[in-house]
């Protein structure tokens, strides 16, 4: 399943640092990260076929992922968490979209997911399996995979954290250098865990870097269209900085209203 690691208010010029590794099926067709129209502008990469996502950022700097959860449902799911993502990306901020993720999620009406859930003030993890609950994220380092936030029990996640903090994360540079060799580390033999996915069902189908700073100009947003191991990350840091200027701009014009 999908990997996200999140770097929290640790970095005083970057309070979000963000890797993930999105693993699905092979066949299945995303966008290239692009602008999505409407408001509050976001920038994310679309499922071509239901328009959700699994990782967005908007204008307002929050920043909303999510990885699919092991849940046990008696009926089919009716609802899409990919969707829903989306939809909690229209938030003005982290606590309006918790609130909604709670909300949602309670009807019982989705299969299992996790969400990150971060802006600069505030961030929860939202495990949306038989239970639903928000657990606060702390400062440094998490990482989340189909359990819990980092879960012991999950070998992959104990394996992200021990290569993430094999070097001292004190900027976006540094984070961003270490997390794009981690999360492209190649697979590894059967039976042990890995960060890369390359199964007839399960693969590695893109991955995205996310520096969010207080500065627009300082955002960084990197994506490979496939494993990061065999396909290099883009830069997409001018959409980011687009938005994050919008909405920067916006804020100021509301101010002085």
């Amino acid at each position: 399943m999908s990997l996200l690691a999140i770097l929290y208010q640790l970095v005083p010029e970057s309070p979000i640092l963000a890797a993930y590794n999105l693993d699905d099926r092979p066949d299945l067709n995303y966008q290239a990260p692009s602008i999505q129209s409407g408001k509050p502008r976001v920038l994310a990469s679309l499922d071509r076929k239901s328009g959700g996502t699994w990782l967005g950022v908007n204008q307002h700097g929050l920043l909303v992922g999510a990885t699919k959860r092991r849940k046990y449902m008696s009926a089919a799911p009716t609802r899409s968490r990919t969707k829903l993502c989306r939809e909690l990306l229209r938030c003005s901020g982290a606590r309006r979209a918790l609130d909604m993720a709670m909300t949602e999620l309670e009807t019982g009406l989705y299969d299992g997911v996790n969400f990150i859930i971060a802006d600069f003030d505030n961030g929860w993890a939202v495990h949306g399996g038989a239970d639903i609950e928000a657990q606060p994220l702390t400062e440094g380092l998490s990482v989340i995979g189909n359990g819990d936030l980092d879960d012991t029990r999950d070998e992959r996640v104990g394996m992200a954290q021990r290569l993430l903090t094999l070097q001292t994360l004190d900027s976006p540079v540094k984070f961003l250098a270490v997390a794009s060799k981690v999360f492209a580390r190649s697979p590894s033999p059967p039976g042990r865990p890995t960060m890369v996915r390359r199964e007839p069902q399960l693969a590695t189908i893109s991955s995205t870097l996310i520096a969010l700073g207080k500065k627009p100009r300082d955002a960084i947003y990197q994506f490979a269209d496939g494993a990061p191991d065999e396909v290099r990350y883009e830069d997409y840091s001018p959409f980011l900085r687009d938005i994050l200027s919008r909405g920067l701009r916006e804020s100021r014009s509301r101010a002085k209203a």
